[in-house]
């Protein structure tokens, strides 16, 4: 067990992020995706240790655009097809964010690797 040093931030998509994703292909009734459905698919965001709330809000609201695009893209990669304008209210609106101060590393087999974000790899991986 491994303690990393940094924190962590959870985001999981609103019930206005789910209404959006259903408009994309609209569908008839029990097709459609529900909040439950994404709500266990949050994705990870590894940050800088923060120990104040202010450090936390500010660095959110740093990186907001890029958080809510790659939200975004894992399920709609044409940007004309994305709410507008994406910005800080539309990111409150679409996503909730749970910090943790505390990140441990459990699998003491494997060293962490590190590799840039491909988009397309984004897309495989939500499709599969």
């Amino acid at each position: 067990m491994k303690l990393l040093n940094r924190s962590a931030l959870s985001v999981r998509p609103t019930q206005h992020f789910v209404d959006w994703i259903n408009a994309l292909e609209p569908t008839m009734g029990d097709d459609d995706i529900a909040l439950s459905d994404v709500e266990r698919e949050s994705t990870v965001y590894l940050i800088p240790e923060m120990d104040t709330p202010e450090a936390l809000e500010g660095f959110v609201r740093e990186r907001h655009l890029e958080i809510l695009e790659t939200e975004l893209r894992a399920w709609e990669e044409d940007e004309e097809q994305w709410p507008a304008p994406v910005d800080w209210a539309l990111f409150q609106r679409f996503l909730q964010v749970e910090h943790s101060y505390l990140a441990i590393d459990l699998d003491d087999e494997a060293a962490l690797e590190i590799s840039e974000v491909d988009d397309s790899l984004l897309m495989d991986f939500d499709q599969d």
